[in-house]
């Protein structure tokens, strides 16, 4: 049977209609009124000859119009791009350009932004859910076309979602992801994790992220109901869990750490909170073992874009005493570690690329050939990331290809420093990389973010250094800065880090 991922919705409210499904902004919606919602964009769209293929741009906050939007464009091959609303106004319009977006669907408190597009751009047309001169009102779509099924027109392989990737490594790329990526997702993040149809899932990760994206497709996958955030405040965070009394969330290690900081001052009622999900960047074990002294388990997920989402997930269930591995491969994923020089799957222990296979790796980058042979090749995803795997099959990261180290013809991994420096008491965040020198061709650069209070001089962290590592590994130099970059999940950015030079 051909699939189209907009089926899940339908499906879903054909099951559960009356179900409340999801609650954005005090409004609350069952997953028929969100299907209903669905469909009657996706006959707008029909009525404006938009044909399978054609593009529209979401940048939208966590709201119901994105979800309303996403599903609607699905159901008749329309691809959705999901665009950072964090970008500035120059990179959002190279994005409109580079996807050759037909439409855009935008927030009101974004109209200045996409104001400043427009003379770059050759948009069609544009949905808000403000009334703006031109445009087309969300609220009056729903009301004025069918709430029926439309006529599915892509399925299975065929792309529906293009997200551009962070940029940690550089440009963003765009990821083509399709109906059956997202929907073999829903199921191995479904079937690794516990999720129940009786969740009440709150999902502040923005969904231009894959990592806020996949949970939502993988609620509606399980019946669950979804309680969207537009943005993160740990008060305000704390709050809603009660109210909502919510069962489960993603998050990021930023998030977590601030609604820790946010407990004294809250003291929420954490009874209906059975677990949470946190990923995007490596999830520091003292945040872990915090939540689990109120009973909360925290998962640690490994994901990338390319992938769908989750590609290894840590539960405490697999083995707690494993807490600073990445996990197992989800359910229907298979992992691997292979040399850099032949290619070869590597025994345990040994360090080498992470490469990763299964339903959920993607189509590749849109119009960008090159830059997809280098990353699938085989039927595998060659992820980038340097690591090994143990005896039991536990994934541990050491660093990104990109970032190792070479000094005098010997190889560091700069996250194999960073460890060791994060454990100073002084280090409240701290990134390594690489920088040019005369004679060892490259030496380890530390850029330090102190804690509140505290003062360490170079001297004492190079010396802190020395103690757990090898000579040839030990900083040569630290630059303290007031915060490390980071995009908006989190993900350090090292190539922002070599532009900060030594005071």
């Amino acid at each position: 049977m051909a699939f189209n991922i907009g089926q899940m919705l339908a499906d879903r409210a054909r099951l559960l209609g009356k179900k409340e499904g999801f609650v954005a902004n005090n409004v609350r919606l069952t997953f028929e009124e969100m299907n209903g919602r669905s469909n009657a964009v996706a006959h707008f769209l029909i009525g404006k000859n938009f044909k399978a293929g054609d593009k529209i741009a979401i940048i939208c906050k966590n709201n119901a119009d994105f979800v309303t939007v996403f599903f609607g464009a699905a159901k008749i091959g329309v691809i959705c791009v999901a665009v950072n609303y964090k970008l500035q106004a120059k990179e959002i319009a190279t994005i409109f350009n580079h996807s050759k977006v037909k439409a855009v669907m935008y927030d009101e408190d974004l109209k200045n932004l996409i104001e400043q597009t427009k003379s770059e751009t050759a948009v069609d047309y544009y949905l808000s859910n403000s009334s703006n001169n031109g445009e087309y009102l969300i609220s009056n779509i729903f009301q004025l076309y069918s709430a029926q099924e439309p006529e599915y027109k892509t399925y299975d392989h065929d792309p529906i979602l293009m997200i551009y990737t962070s940029g940690t490594s550089g440009a963003p790329k765009a990821a083509m992801l399709s109906h059956l990526n997202l929907f073999s997702s829903s199921v191995s993040l479904s079937t690794t994790i516990t999720y129940l149809e009786s969740d009440r899932f709150m999902l502040v990760v923005p969904m231009f992220h894959i990592a806020g994206f996949v949970p939502l497709i993988t609620n509606i996958h399980t019946g669950a109901t979804t309680i969207l955030l537009e943005d993160f405040e740990p008060i305000s965070a704390w709050k809603v869990i009660e109210k909502e009394r919510i069962t489960s969330m993603m998050s990021v290690p930023e998030m977590l750490a601030a609604l820790i900081k946010a407990l004294d001052i809250m003291k929420p009622n954490l009874s209906t909170l059975r677990t949470i999900t946190c990923g995007a960047a490596s999830v520091p074990p003292q945040i872990i073992v915090v939540f689990k002294q109120f009973g909360i388990p925290v998962q640690q997920v490994y994901g990338i874009t390319e992938y769908t989402g989750s590609l290894t997930i840590w539960r405490s269930e697999f083995d707690d005493k494993k807490i600073g591995s990445k996990g197992k491969a989800v359910m229907y994923g298979e992992v691997k570690v292979v040399s850099l020089e032949t290619g070869e799957e590597l025994p345990p222990y040994e360090n080498g690329e992470v490469i990763c296979s299964g339903p959920q790796t993607f189509l590749g980058y849109y119009q960008d050939e090159e830059g997809t042979d280098q990353v699938l090749k085989d039927g595998w995803y060659y992820t980038g990331d340097i690591g090994h795997v143990d005896e039991n099959g536990f994934l541990y990261l050491v660093d990104r290809l990109k970032d190792i180290i070479v000094s005098n013809g010997e190889k560091i991994y700069s996250a194999e420093i960073e460890a060791v420096l994060i454990k100073h008491p002084a280090v409240a965040q701290v990134g390594v990389v690489g920088v040019p020198d005369s004679y060892f061709g490259e030496i380890p650069r530390a850029y330090i973010e102190l804690v509140p209070g505290m003062i360490v001089s170079q001297e004492e962290l190079i010396d802190f250094c020395r103690k757990d590592l090898a000579a040839y590994k030990v900083i040569k130099e630290v630059v303290f800065v007031d915060r490390l970059p980071k995009n908006t999940v989190g993900k350090l950015l090292k190539e922002e880090l070599k532009k900060l030079q030594p005071q």
